[in-house]
């Protein structure tokens, strides 16, 4: 369960509980906030890249590949009232072709 709240201190800051962690969300000072924390769509987009990351290194090890390290980077665009999100993939280690088809597909 995530669970989210106003912070007592800043005009627009959010406290974020997850689990036993908790952070904070907040917006520019330029939109009311105080900067205190990652907006809520570099939120959105963290929780892709690194859902992403997780899942194909979770994958490579089950099937022992020799998997070194996953990059994700994650842009955004909104146009016409979507919002569109881009990811680039970086599979680092000595895989081969058919190893990098398998993690990507």
């Amino acid at each position: 369960m995530v669970k989210v709240h106003k912070a007592a201190d800043g005009r627009l800051k959010q406290i974020i509980e997850v689990g036993g962690n908790s952070f904070f969300s907040d917006v520019p000072e330029a939109h009311g906030g105080d900067s205190a924390g990652p907006e809520p769509h570099d939120l959105l987009d963290a929780a892709l890249g690194s859902c992403t990351a997780l899942t194909v290194t979770m994958v490579a090890r089950r099937k022992q590949m020799p998997l070194e390290d996953v990059r994700v980077e994650v842009t955004r665009g909104e146009s016409g009232g979507l919002y569109t999100l881009n990811r680039r993939i970086e599979l680092v280690g000595a895989l081969t072709p058919e190893q990098r088809e398998y993690l990507l597909g």
